[in-house]
């Protein structure tokens, strides 16, 4: 879902908790937006955990080398 996603979560739950007022028979409007805001903010934390996972990996180069030549100890 990435950052992006949850702060939308986050924008449409804090909507829905705070700002509307509309009556839904059988659906409470206020718990749907402390849903939402509750899912956005998990979402956000991983998404955080998830980059600086990312950004803390370190890359090692491994050069092997051979040399095929053969030296024999009678100099030919």
């Amino acid at each position: 879902m990435g950052i992006g996603g949850g702060i939308f979560l986050i924008v449409i739950g804090a909507i829905l908790a705070f700002a509307v007022s509309d009556v839904i028979e059988g659906v409470d409007l206020s718990m749907v937006g402390y849903i939402c805001m509750a899912a956005g903010v998990i979402a956000l934390v991983i998404a955080l955990i998830m980059h600086s996972q990312r950004t803390n990996t370190t890359h090692t180069e491994r050069v092997e080398r051979r040399d095929d030549r053969h030296i024999h100890g009678d100099g030919v």
